[in-house]
């Protein structure tokens, strides 16, 4: 640590600094997004430039505090303190260090500081380590209603949502454990070869809200990344409780939650509801494409509702639901026998303005030594 401060503060001393504003009234030279990586073995919150460079803002703060001008501002620790903290004054100590490593070509060739890494060279970890809730919309998108039923029924479906729209339908899905980063493999669990995919825009939580109308909704969000809610299809097995449907073994198992690849701040992503488009394929074919008009309740009124319920908090992620496309509805893309993942595809769900998560399938290992009261194979219950 102390040959890095030393650096830091050579390069800050023989560099000369372009004037900029400071402070409050500082604005960044280039959008930027925010991510979780890890340097040297150890998870680092770091600023993602041009989606191909990263600063580790740890570093990066030293070198800017060698500048008498720069006042000493701690950096935090984690996502979620960042989050916590970017509405009181963080965000323009980042803004001023984009600026100054851009103003003074610290980025690229020969002046490139030693605290700036390139994308590929780092493990990306979940933006988030972790989120305190992770609230999902379910068949939030016109296209995914009654995805599998025929084309009649369908339609009639349809129909009867745009008339009575109702309240939206949101399910908590498990964080620790459940989200991934980019590039972590997906495990489908031993015996549950019903998994599907749904891309989502998921919305992090910037500061408290309780009671929050829809018209404001966006003042309480921090950023945006890319969500998939996998999903296992496979249900419970008969007996037992009287349920028809289990929404943790739908959507509770460890992988399924993968978040990332880093967050764009709201600042530098829009409005959601007029820009979005969110996309996914498997094995480079694309099933789910699809743009805010088809969503049924706005993210708005999916805050809104949330927040009725239950406080939100920053560095929580509502997801906005996903569109047609699904394994429900694959039969007639990719075949009744494929029309779920298999171990070794490779997902890629992607939003515009965010960026692109690429996973990889794999097959969970068959447990052992278990007594019975585990969940079991599908095919022990179903055909």
């Amino acid at each position: 640590m102390r040959r890095i401060l030393i650096l830091a503060a050579v390069i800050a001393l023989f560099t000369t600094p372009a004037p900029v504003a400071q402070g409050p009234g500082v604005e960044p030279v280039e959008p930027f997004k925010v991510g979780t990586f890890d340097i040297h073995g150890v998870p680092h919150v770091g600023l993602v430039l041009r989606d191909s460079l990263v600063i580790d803002i740890e570093i990066a703060t030293y070198a800017l505090e060698v500048l008498p001008e720069y006042p000493h501002v701690p950096m935090p620790e984690d996502m979620l303190e960042l989050i916590g903290r970017w509405d009181y004054g963080l965000k323009y100590r980042l803004f001023e260090m984009v600026n100054h490593v851009v103003n003074n070509d610290l980025l690229t060739g020969d002046g490139r500081a030693d605290y700036v890494y390139d994308v590929s060279e780092l493990r990306t970890r979940p933006p988030i380590m972790y989120p305190g809730k992770i609230l999902n919309a379910a068949v939030n998108f016109y296209s995914h209603v009654f995805e599998g039923a025929t084309p009649d029924e369908r339609a009639a479906e349809m129909r009867r949502r745009r008339e009575e729209r109702g309240v939206p339908y949101l399910f908590q899905k498990p964080s620790r454990g459940a989200v991934v980063g980019n590039g972590d493999p997906i495990v489908i669990p031993y015996g549950r070869d019903r998994t599907d995919w749904e891309v989502e825009l998921g919305a992090v939580i910037g500061r408290a809200a309780k009671y929050v109308s829809a018209d404001d909704a966006q003042d309480y969000v921090f950023g945006y990344l890319v969500s998939i809610d996998v999903s296992d299809r496979g249900g419970r097995p008969p007996g037992g409780a009287p349920f028809t449907s289990d929404w943790f073994v739908g959507k509770g198992h460890d992988t399924f939650a993968p978040q990332g690849p880093w967050i764009a701040p709201k600042e530098f992503y829009g409005d959601p509801m007029e820009n979005l488009r969110q996309t996914l394929s498997v094995g480079g074919r694309t099933l789910q494409e699809a743009r805010a008009g088809d969503m049924i309740h706005s993210l708005w009124e999916i805050i809104e509702y949330a927040s009725s319920i239950i406080t939100l908090y920053p560095g929580d992620v509502i997801n906005n639901g996903t569109s047609g496309g699904t394994a429900a509805g694959a039969a007639q893309t990719r075949g009744e026998e494929d029309r779920y993942l298999k171990p070794g595809e490779v997902v890629e769900a992607s939003i515009d303005g965010i960026g692109t998560l690429r996973m990889p399938v794999v097959a969970g290992e068959e447990p052992k030594g278990l007594t019975g009261a585990e969940l079991p194979p599908v095919k022990t219950y179903r055909d």
